[in-house]
């Protein structure tokens, strides 16, 4: 079986919910580090203009997105499962409540204290991007407001653990742990002692510890160039029949990829869709053909 390849920076907390799904499964795998923002001339050629961290890539296919991306590595490596006892729809509805919830107060709670340490590119690229400014003094502004929405969304995930289950589907990890803990390891690991004093962490503290457990599997690194070169000398694996009715649009057309959240210039040729997944195929010197796939949950496809 080709490498599993995460292209990836370690600071990175959607990253952080893939590496521990590698851990959960004792996983080894080989790590690109990308910058933090753009430009990253060694992966957007990989990814058709996508710019969201991380990717997996796999041979000449790469999976877009944490949700596709845990969904793809539990279906080459299925024991343990992420997805105990059929969860994976519930899975994916706690965690999308979860991200959308509290990834974005949190990052700007924690960039109410460590703001003005943020690099200027950094800043002026997540307003371009996200439309959203971290600097330290807009994020105090707001610092009342995410504290309150960041508190609330953990109150309910300590109620979820209050009969004493050891995770929150049961007895068994899952997607929803490693997605409900990133956010709140990326506070911790950032924000220090006073985003802790900030927040209810002291009933998911447990829990958590529980989680940070799994580790990250065995990591290898691996330079960008040879990443590129993976995929160039691999072919794309074969897609399943064209299952979609929902966007109007056949095999083979020219197609944007627009996500929720963002304003990535992806674009293709649309190769498969069904109810779960887009795949577009996206060809390149540095790369040849490669499909990138999206999930179907937060993200659509539409003629170019």
């Amino acid at each position: 079986m080709p490498d599993l390849i995460l292209h990836h920076y370690d600071l990175s907390p959607f990253a952080e919910k893939v590496r521990l799904a590698f851990g959960l499964k004792g996983l080894a795998w080989r790590s690109v580090d990308i910058p933090v923002w753009p430009p990253r001339p060694d992966t957007v050629p990989l990814t058709a203009g996508y710019r969201r961290v991380p990717v997996l890539q796999v041979g000449a296919d790469v999976y877009c997105d944490t949700l596709l991306i845990l969904r793809e590595v539990d279906r080459r490596f299925s024991s343990p499962g992420l997805f105990p006892g059929g969860s994976r729809a519930l899975a994916a509805g706690l965690s999308s409540w979860w991200d959308v919830g509290t990834f974005l107060p949190a990052a700007k709670l924690v960039t109410s204290i460590i703001g003005d340490h943020l690099p200027e590119a950094f800043l002026e690229d997540r307003i371009a991007f996200m439309g959203e400014d971290f600097s330290r003094s807009a994020s105090l502004k707001e610092l009342p407001r995410n504290r309150q929405r960041v508190a609330a969304q953990m109150t309910a995930l300590s109620e979820m653990l209050g009969d004493g289950r050891r995770f929150l589907l049961g007895d068994a990890p899952s997607a929803a742990d490693l997605t409900a803990y990133h956010t709140l390891w990326f506070v911790r690991k950032n924000g220090g002692a006073e985003a802790e004093a900030l927040l209810p962490f002291a009933p998911l503290l447990p829990w958590m510890e529980r989680i940070a457990a799994l580790g990250h599997g065995t990591r290898a690194d691996m330079a960008p160039a040879e990443a590129l070169e993976v995929a160039r000398s691999a072919e794309p694996e074969p897609v399943g029949a064209f299952a979609d009715d929902a966007s109007g649009l056949e095999a083979g057309a020219a197609v944007s990829i627009l996500s929720d959240g963002g304003n990535d210039p992806i674009r293709g040729t649309l190769a498969h869709a069904d109810a779960d997944e887009i795949v577009i195929r996206h060809e390149g010197p540095r790369t040849g053909a490669v499909h990138v796939h999206f999930p179907r949950l937060g993200y659509s496809a539409v003629a170019a």
